[in-house]
């Protein structure tokens, strides 16, 4: 698959959830388990979920009762979004598995699956600008200056999708070898968070 598939891919699960647009629809993920495309849907799903949480988020008048249950799901989003990208890793370790990398491969800065996830959040600016872009309800400076910010948007996802490529490509062709460095997030862990593992030792 290429930059442009995964693409096209965030691209449909953005327009799917926009059908409704409420952060409490469930997810009809339209690719069959356990492949690639099934992934990218899934992480896409995630992240746009969570940009509409983080806007509801910011709202001034939001209670606190409702602003802590939010703040908790984007914790809990935040959490299956490191762990589906991890998986996006895994399956792309797989497919490389047989490859045979040169003497003096090297390996990137940047996994293929975290790179990905750059994609799927520009996917979505690029929606959410088009829609300020295009507003009937605002100013004519407004509209300019967004599709000013669109332009350059738009430029970097032609940059980041030719990276990406050329990742991949490097990779299956054993020009760059890639690793899986789990995130080890320490604040969902009742071990390692110790507000966590002190609440939990103060009520044994």
């Amino acid at each position: 698959m290429t930059s442009a598939q995964f693409s096209s891919i965030f691209q449909q699960g953005i327009r799917d959830y926009h059908v409704r647009d409420s952060v409490d629809i469930s997810i009809n993920n339209r690719y069959n388990p356990g492949t690639l495309e099934h992934l990218l849907y899934l992480k896409n799903w995630i992240d746009t979920v969570q940009w509409h949480l983080e806007d509801i988020i910011r709202n001034p008048d939001i209670n606190n009762e409702e602003g802590l249950k939010i703040k908790r799901r984007i914790d809990a989003s935040n959490q299956h979004r490191t762990d589906v990208v991890e998986s996006i890793d895994s399956w792309f370790l797989k497919h490389f598995g047989d490859v045979q990398t040169l003497a003096n491969a090297t390996i990137n800065t940047e996994s293929p699956a975290w790179a990905i996830d750059r994609l799927s959040i520009l996917e979505l600016k690029i929606y959410h600008m088009q829609l300020e872009a295009t507003r009937s309800d605002t100013n004519e400076a407004h509209r300019v200056a967004c599709q000013a910010k669109l332009d350059v948007l738009r430029t970097q996802r032609v940059d980041l999708s030719t990276a990406i490529d050329a990742l991949l490509d490097d990779i299956a062709h054993g020009r760059k070898y890639m690793k899986v460095y789990r995130q080890m997030k320490m604040y969902n862990d009742e071990t390692l968070n110790p507000v966590l593992y002190r609440q939990k030792r103060g009520s044994l």
